[in-house]
C-alpha cells in the first residue's frame, strides 16, 4: 500500500472532474486530470513519487523496469505540449467523482468556474501498480483537488465580443445575418 501524495499548487490540465472524460465522442467512464509540477519548485514532490514508483516497481514487478510510457509519471520536456517546459506531468483518474473544493474547503461545481485547465490546485493523488489483461503499469488514483489560485488559461483564447459586427434585428434585413 502506498501513502498518498499531496502535490501543492501544481497547474491543472485536461481537468474532467465534474464529467466522466471521454475520446472521439466515446464516455471513458472516468474522472481525470493532469497536474504540472514544476521541476524546481516542486522537486522534493516529484522526488517522492519517483521513490513511490520505483518502491512499486520493486515490489510488484520484481523491479523490472517498466517502459516509461507505462508510468504514469511523465517528463515535460519530452512532450510536444509548449506548458509542459520544464515540469513533470502526472495523470491520475478514478471512476468515482473526486472530491473538488474551494480554498476555504467548500465543494466546487462546474458553475462556479474556478476550475479550468491553466488554474492552479493542490491535489491529493494515491500510486498503484497494475498487472492484468491490459498489462503492467503504475498509475495513480486521484483522490481530491482543491482550487488554490487562479493562472493563464491553457488553449486557445476566448474570442472577443468586438470580432462580430453588430446588425439590426431579424425582420430588418435577413442578408446580414449571412457570413
Amino acid at each position: 500500500m502506498t501513502d498518498k501524495i499531496k502535490m501543492q499548487n501544481v497547474r491543472l490540465s485536461f481537468p474532467n472532474l465534474f464529467q466522466t472524460a471521454s475520446f472521439g465522442g466515446e464516455d471513458l467512464g472516468k474522472y481525470d486530470s493532469t497536474f504540472l509540477l514544476d521541476k524546481k519548485d516542486h522537486a522534493d514532490t516529484i522526488k517522492k513519487i519517483q521513490a513511490q514508483i520505483k518502491s512499486l516497481t520493486k515490489e510488484k514487478f520484481k523491479g523490472k523496469a517498466l517502459p516509461e510510457d507505462r508510468i504514469c509519471l511523465k517528463d515535460g520536456d519530452e512532450s510536444v505540449r509548449e506548458e509542459m517546459a520544464g515540469m513533470y506531468s502526472i495523470k491520475a483518474s478514478t471512476k468515482k467523482r473526486p472530491m473538488v473544493l474551494d480554498r476555504d474547503k467548500t465543494p466546487l461545481t462546474e458553475d462556479d468556474d474556478k476550475i479550468y485547465a491553466g488554474c492552479r490546485v493542490n491535489a491529493i493523488i494515491t500510486l498503484w501498480p497494475q498487472d492484468n489483461q491490459f498489462g503492467k503499469r503504475i498509475n495513480a488514483s486521484l483522490d481530491g483537488v482543491q482550487f488554490c489560485a487562479h493562472d493563464d488559461p491553457f488553449g486557445a483564447p476566448q474570442i472577443d465580443a468586438d470580432e462580430f459586427d453588430a446588425f439590426g434585428s431579424a425582420d430588418d434585413n435577413q442578408e446580414a445575418m449571412a457570413f
